[in-house]
């Protein structure tokens, strides 16, 4: 357990501005991306709406995704026709709408087999709907989905169509492959470069689309209803107050059930499933994916990737039942079964557990699916009507990254029709963030840069365009020409992660470590980084010495139990 923060902490503006409204239309509980979509969504239609979250922004499920953007091929096995066809138009109006933190991914499936599971497929989507165990695919499987998936995919013409290869063409491809492949198959979907930035960007949209009328605040959490009014806490002070809604929405993600028993309506809506990643620095691995999502699956008929990310290789993902009230980690058993899958596939690479520098679990947010094997348990979405003390509550079941705009519209009509009022604004194809107005090619981002340097060297205006898509411009403000990167923080800037902290709803050292940098996810955290970093964002959150020690020494022991993030010891004289 870690211990309380201590009762030093400073008051927070934006919770002080929740308990003074007291009142609103609508109150979303969860701050998932779903979550945070459904708020932006709202915020557009003109009604006072409040968003609270128990922990950070994106700290729960979304923050475990596999960082992609992709409709789903393995779906249509499912028969689940309408999410793939919503899921390819959200991943190709992604690309246009956020190209600063989604990009087009080419990805290859190694074919082993020729005709396996073109009998057992159908069958399991017409009579078994996913009982029993998975048959793996072969090649006539696959390219007759590649063909179905070509075909939801070219609307809008974002990405090209599939190929197919042979044995000898493959080998030539990858040389590092199993010998003993038959085929490979390539198409594209799309990377998340940074799931947890886009979700703050689309946050941002909506506070900034609602202005006083819309207020989220993360560590506040409903823990109770009493007279129709959710009774909510602040997780850092223990503080209770209560808000009125008109309309409470339930964005809880695998919590859902959870969130509806403390507002006193017992639900059974969730039966979700664990996913866990590790992420490698294998310099070897890495250059045998040539750059591309390998996506495959296991000998137990599980899909599983290799995917080259931030100069790492993320290897995923687990699909195992699991409860929400307990804290998803990464297992010993995850971790051998993810070698077993390398080795699958690059037979003559060496990995062991030294190269792993990060590992994360989260839940999905499945429905109960009883005796339904966990991966043929259906990713779309329903919203289940229900009214407790009065008051409307509206829950979320299902969802997934790729489709959050669409859900979000989708859950945002439902609370306005429940509101009686209409839906009057679409986010179809609005740019989210930085995505505003961002340079699409070489010519056009050297002109950016140039027009945007502000006194700034060209190759510092540079990465905070690819770390903020055009919102950099606010980060550029608050740095200083002249400023050096921190020594031990992978190139951010102490002035940027001041800049951060004070407009992003810092409160924590983890915040900024998860989820506002990647500098867990790459493996970039040492306790050096921890003290610089904790330095930067000190001065503007109030921190005195005994709360900077106390984040340190909270970061690094999660860090180490839940994401396996290896530190050396220190000793005093060297802090």
């Amino acid at each position: 357990m870690t211990t309380p923060t201590p009762s030093s902490s400073p008051v927070r503006p934006d919770v002080q501005a929740l308990r003074a409204r007291g009142d609103v239309d609508i109150l979303v509980v969860g701050g998932g991306i779903n979550g945070i979509a459904t708020f932006r969504d709202l915020a557009l239609q003109g009604v006072d709406i409040a968003l609270v979250d128990r922990g950070d922004f994106v700290s729960g499920a979304s923050s475990a995704s596999s960082h992609m953007v992709h409709g789903g091929i393995r779906y249509l096995e499912n028969g689940e026709f309408r999410l793939v066809k919503e899921a390819v138009t959200e991943r190709n109006a992604l690309l246009r709408t956020a190209p600063h933190y989604v990009r087009p991914l080419q990805t290859t499936i190694p074919i082993f087999k020729t005709l396996s599971g073109v009998l057992s497929a159908p069958f399991r989507l017409l009579v078994t709907h996913g009982r029993g165990k998975p048959r793996e695919r072969g090649a006539l499987l696959i390219k007759t989905g590649l063909m179905i998936y070509d075909t939801f995919s070219r609307g809008g013409g974002a990405v090209p169509r599939h190929r197919f290869r042979g044995r000898k063409a493959s080998l030539a491809e990858f040389p590092d492959m199993n010998p003993g492949v038959k085929y490979t198959a390539t198409y594209y979907d799309a990377s998340m470069w940074d799931p947890e930035r886009l979700a703050l960007d689309v946050l941002h949209d909506g506070l900034e689309a609602g202005g006083p009328r819309a207020t989220a605040v993360n560590y506040v959490g409903a823990v109770g209803m009493r007279d129709g009014a959710v009774q909510l806490r602040d997780e850092l002070s223990g503080e209770e107050f209560s808000i009125r809604a008109k309309v409470v929405v339930n964005a809880s993600g695998p919590w859902t059930d959870l969130t509806n028993d403390a507002l006193g309506m017992p639900t059974r809506f969730m039966g979700g499933t664990k996913g866990s990643h590790i992420v490698l620095d294998h310099p070897e691995l890495l250059a045998a994916t040539k750059g591309r999502e390998i996506f495959f699956e296991h000998s137990d008929g599980r899909i599983v990737l290799i995917y080259p990310l931030k100069g790492r290789v993320l290897v995923g993902t687990t699909d195992i039942d699991a409860d929400p009230a307990e804290p998803a980690v990464c297992t010993d058993d995850e971790i051998e079964y993810f070698f077993d899958l390398i080795a699958q596939v690059f037979p003559d690479i060496a990995v062991d557990r030294s190269q792993i520098v990060y590992t994360f679990s989260g839940i999905r947010p499945l429905p109960r699916h009883d005796d339904t094997a966990p991966g043929f348990v259906s990713r779309d979405y329903r919203i289940v009507d229900d009214t407790h003390q009065g008051t409307p509550i509206l829950s979320l079941v299902g969802g997934k990254w790729t489709t959050f705009r669409a859900l979000a519209e989708h859950l945002s009509t439902r609370t306005m029709q429940t509101l009686g009022r209409p839906h009057r604004l679409s986010t179809a194809g609005v740019a989210i963030g930085g995505g505003k107005g961002f340079p699409r090619t070489d010519a056009d981002r050297r002109r950016w840069i140039q027009a945007n340097a502000s006194g700034h060297p060209a190759e510092v205006v540079e990465r905070m365009l690819g770390r903020y898509g055009t919102r950099a411009t606010e980060v550029l403000a608050a740095l200083p020409p002249e400023a050096t990167p921190l020594p031990h923080a992978d190139g951010y800037y102490a002035e940027e992660l001041a800049h951060l902290a004070a407009t992003e709803q810092v409160v924590h050292l983890l915040d900024v470590v998860l989820r506002r940098t990647s500098l867990a996810f790459t493996g970039a955290v040492s306790h050096q980084t921890l003290r610089e970093v904790t330095d930067a964002i000190a001065g503007v959150l109030g921190w005195d010495t005994q709360r900077c020690e106390h984040e340190v020494a909270r970061t690094v022991e999660i860090l180490r139990g839940a994401h396996r993030v290896e530190f050396e010891e220190v000793d005093s004289a060297s802090r």
